[in-house]
């Protein structure tokens, strides 16, 4: 029987990993998957080594095994190094006896092959991807993702601010710009005029909008723009009817998102018919506030005309995930 071996950190694991492991099977009757997890890196051991099992689970030529070392011991090194390559061929015949053949598309392939004195098989395609790209931007090469670490990377991001700020506009614009999902407020679904709303509405209304967030999240779309959340409905709740609104815990989960930006209420005021007077929306603005500030939302504050608002939030986009691109 022929043992290979391919070994990673996998942070994350990629397309490109998944064809080279697979490439080992048509190479060996089985393959160790060694997935390497230092002291010093923040994702985490079994969150990676889960990942492997997922992918891997119906192969059974592949078994994943995990490895946690401390860097102190175990030095890394971007470039192939014959030092290194040696600590890792000691740990190696230490932790993985019986190992013929290593398989991999660098030179310490021919290091560790050299120490162990086994085969190297080089893995021949070109690289498309790796995973310090994924981690730089995930959201540009999401097609090199494969779908158990998605989740890991898709993010909600949550539009909100009292009637007639450009929410509903500026949630659209921005699943357009960066191509991907957005979820409409469902409020203005079901009511259609926000004079005419009743404490039953609010608890549709509530149950609706969370069910299309997981709806729309199923697809793991990269990014999804959402057009307010269960705190403004709970908002509407106090200042309409002066109760509050409790909700599922399905609800109050489907909510969360991970960066919330608030649009002020410094926009000029349209009047489509079916919204509450000039007034009333801008006291309804310090209720939202105020629900935001209770339920320990951080937001970001969106102020100026329309144009300037999508200026800024684009570039907020930007900058919170820390690039410069999505595409």
């Amino acid at each position: 029987m022929r043992r290979g071996l391919v070994l990673g950190k996998f942070m994350p694991i990629h397309s490109g990993h998944i064809n080279l492991i697979e490439f080992a099977t048509t190479k060996c009757d089985e393959v160790m998957v060694w997935v390497c997890v230092s002291n010093k890196e923040t994702m985490t051991a079994d969150l990676r080594f889960k990942w492997v099992k997922e992918i891997f689970k119906n192969h059974p030529k592949i078994t994943p095994i995990l490895f946690e070392y401390d860097e102190a011991l175990f030095p890394n090194t971007s470039e192939s190094s014959t030092s290194v390559s040696e600590i890792w061929s000691e740990a190696i015949k230490k932790h993985l006896p019986k190992i013929d053949i290593i398989i991999s598309s660098e030179k310490y392939g021919d290091y560790v092959a050299e120490y162990l004195e086994i085969e190297h098989i080089h893995y021949p395609l070109p690289r498309q991807i790796s995973a310090t790209e994924i981690r730089q931007n995930p959201y540009k090469n999401w097609g090199f993702v494969p779908e158990v670490v998605k989740p890991y990377y898709f993010r909600k991001i949550c539009i909100l601010g009292t009637e007639s700020t450009g929410k509903s506009t500026l949630t659209k614009k921005l699943a357009e710009v960066f191509k991907t999902e957005y979820v409409s407020e469902a409020g203005r679904d079901i009511v259609e005029n926000s004079n005419t709303c009743n404490a039953h509405d609010l608890k549709d209304i509530a149950q609706t909008h969370a069910n299309l967030i997981l709806q729309k999240g199923k697809k793991l779309d990269r990014i999804l723009f959402i057009d307010t959340d269960i705190n403004i409905t709970k908002s509407y709740s106090k200042f309409l009817f002066n109760q509050e609104l409790y909700v599922e815990d399905w609800i109050e989960e489907a909510n969360q998102c991970e960066l919330y930006i608030y649009l002020d209420n410094d926009a000029p005021f349209i009047q489509d018919g079916t919204r509450l007077s000039e007034p009333d929306r801008n006291r309804l603005d310090g209720f939202h506030k105020a629900q935001l500030k209770r339920a320990g939302v951080d937001y970001h504050l969106i102020q100026g005309d329309w144009n300037e608002r999508f200026e800024k939030v684009y570039q907020l986009v930007l900058n919170w995930f820390n690039i410069n691109e999505i595409e």
